[in-house]
């Protein structure tokens, strides 16, 4: 092996999203500048593998780490390449690339090789939820008991998350959370609390929509109890990035959190869930980790009016179908929404 050239790793999660894994992987070796990288491929065997392969790579002080897959996979490998000298690349094809998106960093897998090929690194800062590192967005409340149902489902992607959301928030209950951040208390009945290092769920849904990822804050989004009829308005902003000017929204900047609630239950970082106490933790830890990003990030030209609207049209329908059963509801979303939710989470 030349010695000049930059050792990777690639880790691929073989079930993370619904790519053809093999596809991607040729893409990557027709794409990846092999004068300037000895590179190996490596396949994750069970949950938590990828952090153990990650922290070995860590020890070995290859180049840099590169994920193949959604939020969870990068999660797990980004965990184990804080405060070292291996840096994060991503290649993403998970169903939310919450990150990638963020960061700007292609979907399609060529032109995402295109910035391993370039190298810039930049370094982030990362977030911790009771010990437990995330790196896009944390949360409690409906969002994290979304996620846990979204993790029994037997499908993946925006539809069924879609799906498991609309049917969930018919039954879901708001909680009283008491909230202590730099010297203050406060108490709010809250729907969700969703705290973001990066500013997007994943989908281009915008939760935190003025977070950055190299502030040293928490950026705090409180989604207070709402009706059927603020939902449209909600969604509008929640893709078009101006969630936080909602009446049913409080903001607020912080470093850490405590967040206190009456009985143990589910929190989600990076959209994975796992069971908590009581009280939850958030904090944030400034300049920990290196990322491969792009030269330079250019503005997102997309339509995002458009694709907001497309949203709304497809609410419409949702609203429609309230009045009917849960099934029958279900299945009008899935079936007359499906144009809508692939605009909507495009690019």
């Amino acid at each position: 092996m030349d010695e000049k050239k930059k050792k990777i790793s690639f880790i691929i999660n073989p079930i993370s999203g619904t790519q053809n894994k093999e596809q991607i992987l040729k893409s990557i070796d027709e794409k990846l500048d092999k004068e300037k990288y000895a590179s190996e491929v490596i396949y994750t065997e069970y949950a938590g593998h990828a952090v153990e392969i990650a922290e070995q790579k860590a020890r070995e002080e290859v180049h840099a780490v590169i994920a193949i897959g959604g939020d969870g996979t990068i999660n797990e490998i980004a965990r184990s390449l804080v405060h070292t000298q291996t840096a994060l690349g991503i290649i993403p094809c998970g169903s939310g690339n919450g990150l990638a998106r963020h960061l700007q960093i292609p979907l399609e897998v060529k032109k995402a090789v295109d910035i391993i090929n370039e190298g810039v690194i930049d370094i982030i800062d990362y977030g911790k939820i009771n010990d437990v590192s995330f790196f896009c967005t944390c949360g409690i409340g409906f969002d994290a008991f979304v996620s846990l149902q979204f993790s029994k489902a037997g499908r993946r992607g925006p539809l069924t998350y879609l799906e498991k959301t609309l049917l969930e928030s018919l039954k879901y209950r708001p909680e009283t959370y008491e909230l202590e951040m730099d010297g203050s208390t406060l108490r709010y009945e809250a729907f969700l609390i969703a705290c973001g290092n990066a500013s997007q769920y994943g989908n281009n849904a915008y939760i935190t929509p003025q977070a950055t990822l190299t502030d040293g804050l928490l950026d705090v989004t409180i989604l207070e109890p709402f009706t059927v009829l603020d939902v449209p308005s909600l969604s509008f902003q929640l893709f078009n990035k101006t969630i936080d000017q909602n009446s049913r929204i409080k903001t607020f900047r912080c470093k850490t959190l405590r967040i206190h609630r009456s009985k143990p239950g589910v929190v989600h970082f990076d959209g994975d869930p796992m069971m908590v106490g009581e009280n939850i933790d958030v904090k944030i830890i400034k300049k920990g980790l290196q990322v491969i990003v792009p030269r330079s990030v250019e503005k997102d030209t997309s339509n995002v009016l458009q694709r907001a609207q497309d949203y709304i049209n497809g609410l419409k329908q949702i609203n429609e179908a309230i009045v009917g059963d849960i099934a029958t509801k279900n299945k009008m979303i899935l079936d007359k929404g499906k144009e809508q939710i692939k605009k909507l989470t495009k690019g």
